[in-house]
């Protein structure tokens, strides 16, 4: 699977053009996802020393990366007839997806047991439940609320 990764925000803490403290578990959750087999492309709006800085920052903890800001290494605006912007990747990870960026946790469990994120929420959930004594209560429902405030002041 060819993955896109952003930079700030995602693999560091945003703190551009600084390069922020490392989100825990990102370099190691992208190492293990490169043993595996999976391509990863760094994706970012990073440029010039910038971009330098953020690849050196990665190479220090032994994260190289496939392609940067392009499909295949070789890949450029003059040598390749099909050269876009856009990145062609199975994945995007990136802090402004909607819903914000899962832990790099759950990235990985989404990644390697091919689970949606939804799935991985609920086994947590369920596994911190059956850990618990705590009684769980069901949820009333909004209306319910209504419907007994209607039922008190009448």
């Amino acid at each position: 699977m060819t993955i896109a990764v952003d930079f700030d925000g995602t693999i560091v803490t945003n703190k551009y053009p600084e390069i922020g403290t490392e989100r825990s578990f990102a370099v190691q959750t992208l190492k293990m996802l490169q043993e595996e087999g999976h391509r990863l492309i760094l994706w970012t709006c990073r440029r010039d020393d910038e971009l330098t800085d953020a690849l050196n920052w990665c190479k220090e903890r032994g994260l190289e990366f496939y392609a940067v800001n392009r499909d295949f290494p070789e890949e450029n605006e003059i040598t390749s007839l099909s050269y876009t912007r856009k990145i062609k990747a199975d994945m995007f990870i990136d802090d402004r997806n909607l819903g914000g960026l899962p832990d790099w946790g759950a990235i990985y469990q989404m990644i390697h047991e091919n689970k949606t994120y939804e799935e991985v929420i609920a086994e947590n959930y369920l596994a911190e439940k059956q850990q618990s004594n705590y009684q769980y209560l069901p949820k009333k429902k909004w209306w319910q609320f209504v419907v007994t405030a209607i039922l008190i002041l009448t």
